[in-house]
C-alpha cells in the first residue's frame, strides 16, 4: 500500500489514520486508466467516520474571515462573478466599499481552447474508429456519392471506401437497424475512449479546485455574509451552455455558500420576484435594462456604473424574513439610499469597473430554446427578438410556474419603499455577458 507523500500530507494522515476506532470499512473501486490493462485502475479506499481536515493555514484565514464585519452581495452570470461588500454598520468611519469580479484570465481561455480542441480531434477519431470498424452500418456521404458517379462517368472501377462517412443505416422510422451496444470496437477505440474519460474527469476536478479557490478568496475578503440572487443557473443552459461549461457560476455559487458555512456564516438566496435587482438603483429609481445594456445609468441620481457591480450593491441591502425561504426577501431602499449618500465618491469608483460586452447565444441552440416562454408554438427564428435587445435574460428561461410554488405571487408592497418605487410584481431576468 502507498500513502500519498508530499508537504503537508502527514498532518493530514495522522488526522484520518490516528485513531483505528473510527476506521469503517475497506472497498474496491476503480476509475479509469489508459495506461492500465483494461483501461481500469483498480484501488481498495478506507472509509474513516470522521471529520473533514483543516490545515493549519486553513484555519487561521477562515478564523479572520469570520471576525470581518461585513455583509456583502454577489452578481453571478455566464462570464464572471461580481461581488460588493459593505461594513456591517454601513457607516464609512467603520471601513470602505469593497468590490471584486472574478472572470477568465488570459491564460485560462488560451488553456481552455487548447483543451476544446483535443477533445474534439479524439471525439473525431472515436467516430472515424466506429464507422471504420463498422462499415456496413453506415452509408456515403454525399461527397462520396458523387465521387464514385464521376468514376462511373469516366469508365473507373469503384473505389473501396473505408471510412463512410454518411449517415447510419436506419429503418423507416428512423430507428438505426443495429444499436450501438452491438457494434464492433477496436482497441484503439477503447483506448481514445478512456483517455476521453480521464481528461473529462481531470477538467471537473480542475473546475472544483478553481471554485474553491475563488471561494476561499471571495469570503477571507468580504466576509462571511453573503446574499445571492436565487436562480436556476441550469436553464441558462439553453442559451449559453458552452460559455458556461468554461466558467461553471453554479460550482462557483456552490463553492462560495460552502465555504460560508465553513467560516460560521452562511449564504443567503433572495428571490428575483422581489428584488429586482437588475432593474433597480440604489436611488430606489426604476432603471430598465435590456440584456444588452451593461451600464446603469440612472436618470434620477446620475450613477453611471457596471450594472453587475450594482445588483450586486444591491444583494447586500436584501433583507429575508426567513432565511431559509427566498420568496421572503425584499430590499431595503431606504438603506441603500442612505449607503448611496455616505459613501458617495468611494461607491461611484468601487462600482465603475469596465463593463463586459452584451451577450450572444452561440450558433446551433438546443430544442429547449425554440419556443418563446410564454408564447406556446411560437419558434425562435420566427420572432422578432433573435438580437441582444429583444434575447430574454436567463431566469426568465424558466416559467413561472417551473419554479418553486412559494414563489409565485410573492411581490408583495415593500413597507420602506420611497415614493415612486416599483412595487408591481414583474418578471425581471438576470444578466449573463459571455467573456
Amino acid at each position: 500500500m502507498r500513502l500519498p507523500a508530499g508537504a503537508g500530507r502527514w498532518p493530514r494522515l495522522i488526522h484520518f489514520l490516528n485513531n483505528p476506532d473510527t476506521w469503517h470499512k475497506v472497498d474496491l473501486v476503480r476509475r479509469r486508466d489508459a495506461a492500465a490493462p483494461g483501461g481500469w485502475a483498480y484501488e481498495a479506499h478506507l472509509m474513516v467516520l470522521t471529520g473533514g481536515y483543516a490545515s493549519p493555514a486553513t484555519r487561521a484565514r477562515r478564523a479572520a474571515a469570520a471576525e470581518l464585519e461585513l455583509v456583502g452581495g454577489i452578481d453571478g452570470n455566464v462570464s464572471n462573478l461580481s461581488v460588493v461588500s459593505f461594513p456591517g454598520t454601513f457607516d464609512p468611519d467603520d471601513g470602505e466599499v469593497k468590490a471584486t469580479r472574478v472572470e477568465l484570465t488570459g491564460e485560462e481561455r488560451v488553456a481552455l481552447d487548447r483543451a476544446r480542441r483535443k477533445e474534439r480531434g479524439r471525439k473525431r477519431a472515436l467516430d472515424r474508429s466506429r464507422r471504420a470498424a463498422n462499415a456496413k452500418q453506415y452509408g456515403p456521404s454525399k461527397r462520396q456519392q458523387a465521387r464514385t458517379e464521376r468514376r462511373k462517368q469516366a469508365g473507373l472501377p469503384e473505389r473501396n471506401v473505408q471510412v463512410p462517412g454518411g449517415a447510419r443505416t436506419a429503418n423507416k422510422a428512423g430507428v438505426p437497424k443495429q444499436a450501438y451496444r452491438r457494434d464492433d470496437l477496436s482497441t484503439g477505440y477503447r483506448l481514445t475512449r478512456a483517455r476521453l474519460a480521464e481528461s473529462a474527469a481531470t477538467a471537473a476536478a480542475a473546475k472544483g479546485h478553481r471554485a474553491r479557490r475563488i471561494a476561499e478568496r471571495i469570503v477571507g475578503g468580504h466576509g462571511p455574509n453573503l446574499v445571492v440572487e436565487d436562480c436556476n443557473v441550469s436553464t441558462w443552459y439553453r442559451l449559453w451552455g458552452k460559455a458556461l461549461q468554461a466558467t461553471t457560476p453554479g460550482r462557483l455559487i456552490t463553492a462560495i455558500g460552502r465555504e460560508c458555512e465553513k467560516t460560521g456564516g452562511r449564504l443567503l438566496r433572495a428571490c428575483t420576484f422581489t428584488t429586482r435587482l437588475s432593474q433597480t438603483c440604489l436611488c430606489g429609481e426604476r432603471v430598465s435594462k435590456t440584456l444588452a445594456d451593461r451600464v446603469h445609468t440612472c436618470p434620477a441620481c446620475g450613477l453611471v456604473a457596471d450594472r453587475d457591480m450594482v445588483s450586486a450593491a444591491l444583494a447586500a441591502h436584501v433583507r429575508l424574513t426567513d432565511p431559509d425561504d427566498p420568496s421572503t426577501a425584499r430590499l431595503d431602499y431606504v438603506q441603500a439610499r442612505t449607503t448611496q449618500i455616505l459613501f458617495a465618491q468611494g461607491l461611484q469608483e468601487a462600482l465603475s469597473s469596465q463593463p463586459q460586452r452584451g451577450a450572444s447565444p452561440s450558433r446551433g441552440r438546443t430544442h429547449a430554446a425554440a419556443h418563446t416562454p410564454g408564447i406556446p408554438g411560437q419558434r425562435a427564428s420566427a420572432r422578432q427578438s433573435t438580437t441582444d435587445r429583444y434575447r430574454p435574460t436567463p431566469n426568465e428561461t424558466r416559467p413561472a410556474n417551473q419554479r418553486h410554488k412559494a414563489h409565485v405571487g410573492t411581490a408583495a408592497p415593500v413597507g420602506n419603499a420611497p415614493p415612486g418605487a416599483p412595487l408591481e410584481r414583474e418578471l425581471v431576468g438576470r444578466h449573463p455577458v459571455t467573456g
